[in-house]
């Protein structure tokens, strides 16, 4: 094994350590999405069927999907903000997990090609 191939792995295996170890320390994930919305009712003498509609709201949103299907919740505000901060992990999480499969990629293929020439590796 040359020095500069047992130098770029350990460069890549330095590097995937370092993104398992911020893997480690995200806290809980929730996938989905979060929006504010303002709906109509279903009383049609309401101001939110006037002209111009004065609409009820704001209400807090998340959406996602479970099984192939949609799923709404309606959050107060205060669960809308933890809802935040776990979909922010989730892609955070999301992210280090594409660089450590870049990482890997890289290293596996190194990998590859040393066992190809040097069969006792």
């Amino acid at each position: 094994m040359g020095r500069t191939t047992a130098q770029r792995l350990a460069s890549y295996e330095r590097r995937y350590r370092q993104l398992a170890a911020q893997v480690a320390d995200i806290g809980y994930i929730r996938s989905g999405s979060l929006a504010l919305r303002h709906n109509r009712c279903g009383k049609p003498n309401c101001r939110c069927h006037a002209d111009p509609p004065q609409l009820h709201g704001p209400y807090w949103q998340w959406t996602t999907k479970v099984d192939g299907k949609t799923v709404n919740r309606r959050l107060t505000e205060s669960q809308a903000e933890l809802y935040a901060e776990w979909i922010d992990n989730d892609r955070q999480l999301q992210a280090l997990i594409s660089q450590m499969r870049e990482v890997a990629a890289k290293a596996t293929e190194l990998r590859l090609n040393q066992a190809a020439t040097d069969p006792e590796v």
